[in-house]
């Protein structure tokens, strides 16, 4: 099942899809995302069941999309060797400072805490930030956490996997460069409003054999930039989730990206984006998250 957030008739309203081009209003049920993954299965039935009713529907041309849930904890992680090791090699070539793959990398997942205020749906504009001259964006694959726990077995982890989404953790290229060496972060170089992204629907796990080995494709203004699959993470989400919730609680409705699929960026490739810019990022079996980027 797919499940989202749209605005519609002066409001916003978490839905399951339909079709293409139709959704089933579920906020009689649900009044926002993180209410419906908190009620756990009987919840998904409820929603399941609706959809298959013959529910009234709603038409997508007569709706935005809004972020499909409002993150209660945010935190990316860099699974990716290929980007890993593209980004050390543009990074020394614009700074002069020679990085290397550390070896912790290999042996677990590395992650930061990001802003989860900041996200925005497919459909709405992401604004430049005034202090950046090069932008980019990022393709990556995110899970929503379905249920509580606190050192979580790789085992069990998949079952901690309530659904899986598209992210696109844009980045201020030139912040990021600039701050990186002083060894903290990121800071501005991630943290502006409207730059990360989710959706443009939440496929519960169900849907999605664990592990996860989906196409990712990136384009910019039609022209495909990169891409790859999500086979070829260091770290599977099963061993993410065990990491990260070794003495911490992970709980209903925390969202944790892979970071970005190896050529699912332009520092990759040298390129850079342009006022007025409109991004697709595509991900097999969830769909196409799309938006533009503007200054002013």
């Amino acid at each position: 099942m797919k499940l989202g957030t749209i605005h519609h008739q002066g409001r916003d309203k978490v839905v399951a899809v339909k079709s293409d081009a139709e959704v089933v209003d579920l906020s009689d049920l649900f009044p926002d995302m993180v209410t419906l993954v908190e009620g756990g299965p009987e919840a998904l039935d409820q929603a399941r069941k609706r959809l298959a009713e013959g529910a009234p529907v709603i038409a997508l041309a007569e709706a935005e999309m809004r972020c499909p849930i409002r993150p209660v904890q945010y935190r990316d992680c860099l699974v990716f060797e290929e980007h890993l090791a593209n980004c050390l090699a543009a990074f020394e070539k614009n700074t002069g400072v020679k990085g290397q793959i550390a070896p912790v990398w290999y042996d677990q997942p590395i992650y930061y805490k990001g802003n989860r205020m900041s996200f925005i749906g497919s459909g709405q504009d992401v604004r430049w930030p005034s202090y950046a001259e090069h932008l980019d964006v990022e393709l990556e694959l995110a899970i929503v956490i379905g249920k509580k726990g606190t050192s979580i077995s790789r085992a069990d982890a998949p079952g901690h996997i309530f659904g899986y989404t598209i992210l696109n953790d844009v980045s201020a290229r030139d912040a990021q460069m600039k701050e990186m060496p002083g060894q903290l972060g990121p800071c501005k170089g991630k943290d502006f409003d409207t730059g990360n992204i989710l959706g443009p629907w939440i496929v519960t796990a169900d849907e999605i054999p664990h592990p996860a080995a989906l196409s990712m494709d990136l384009s910019i203004n039609g022209e495909r930039w990169g891409g790859g699959n999500s086979r070829q993470m260091q770290h599977d989400f099963a061993r993410i989730i065990e990491h990260i919730s070794m003495s911490e609680t992970l709980y209903p409705g925390e969202v944790i990206g892979s970071g970005t699929v190896g050529t699912g960026c332009g520092l990759e490739t040298g390129r850079r984006l342009a006022d007025g810019d409109r991004f697709e990022l595509t991900i097999e079996g969830i769909g196409t998250l799309a938006n533009r980027i503007v200054k002013g």
